[in-house]
């Protein structure tokens, strides 16, 4: 669509879904250059976004946001959802860096493919307004699929959108998705359900003992969480035990040689371990016993561990602790 002599220019925030996918098509019916962004964390990915545009041709922008993600995981303004999940903190979030990048590319609004009642946590009328209010972007904000639910904005007063040819859409039902789909010649998009890692209760309540006990939080030390074992030895100590050699193998890809020391048995398989570097040394000969307890090392024998943080090399010799036993530790 044009205003005046200028193309009307949309940004919108694209999971890769469905949902998302429609939302910019049916701004593109109306004549609007749309264009998607996506952001990173270890929490969640843009994969699936990156398929979206390959599949639309719809030009994505990728962003990694750790940093000030991390900050806002450390006070959210609203609770979090049944697990680790800020999920209305974590959308105002990434409109208001949406809005800051449509400043900066020149864009005229922001859209989005949630759908009123679909989510009725994060996508319920208060839920929306929150967002948009926090966001910064109050009124730039366009949700295409349920307009005709929803207040008129910016992008509709000032005539860029059709609000009459853009549809209604609310509740849980994706009929009418569906049948959209079909309509577009759709065939490849992924299910509806998330892939953020906050709302796994697992991966949760790792995060949480992880925020419980430590200020400064790295990469590697998020990345961690997705793999092994999780083992609270104490207040200052806790360890990562690979269960699988894929395990051992993010384990080894995600190890800090300055943050962490590694166990690992020698002359038979095992886990690889990963403990905090200043980790004293109790810690690290129960973490040592733990590591044989888990690997094809025979029982109620000694147990040669090897110990090594960056090109420093140790070996000590311990009785493995059964697994049955170390579970206490199991966060």
């Amino acid at each position: 669509m044009t205003s005046g002599n200028k193309t009307i220019r949309a940004l919108g925030l694209c999971s890769g879904g469905l949902d998302s996918i429609l939302s910019a098509l049916v701004l593109k019916d109306q004549g609007i250059d749309v264009h998607w962004v996506t952001f990173e964390t270890p929490f969640f990915s843009a994969d699936k976004a990156r398929k979206a545009s390959k599949t639309t041709g719809i030009p994505l922008t990728v962003q990694t946001i750790t940093p000030v993600y991390m900050e806002m995981m450390r006070s959210p303004t609203t609770i979090f959802g049944k697990n680790m999940n800020p999920c209305m903190d974590c959308h105002a979030l990434m409109f208001r860096l949406a809005g800051e990048l449509m400043n900066e590319k020149g864009f005229d609004f922001l859209f989005s493919g949630e759908v009123l009642g679909q989510r009725p946590m994060s996508q319920n009328r208060t839920s929306l307004r929150y967002v948009e209010k926090h966001s910064g972007y109050d009124g730039y904000i366009l949700r295409p699929l349920s307009t005709k639910c929803l207040p008129e904005t910016i992008a509709e007063k000032e005539g860029w959108v059709d609000r009459e040819r853009l549809p209604g859409i609310s509740g849980r039902s994706r009929k009418i998705q569906m049948q959209m789909a079909e309509q577009y010649g759709l065939t490849d998009f992924p299910a509806p359900a998330g892939g953020c890692l906050l709302t796994d209760k697992i991966f949760s309540r790792r995060l949480k003992d992880l925020f419980d006990h430590q200020d400064a939080i790295g990469e590697s030390d998020l990345e961690l969480l997705k793999s092994g074992r999780h083992l609270r030895l104490d207040a200052a100590t806790k360890i990562v035990v690979g269960r699988t050699r894929q395990d051992n193998e993010q384990i080894g890809k995600w190890i800090d040689p300055k943050a962490h020391m590694v166990l690992k048995v020698e002359n038979f398989p095992g886990p690889l371990v990963a403990m905090p570097a200043n980790g004293c040394e109790p810690m690290m000969m129960l973490a040592a016993s733990i590591c044989a307890g888990y690997s094809k090392a025979p029982d109620d024998q000694p147990t040669t561990v090897i110990v090594q943080q960056g090109p420093k090399r140790r070996k000590v010799t311990v009785l493995g602790i059964p697994p049955a036993q170390s579970k206490r530790f199991m966060i």
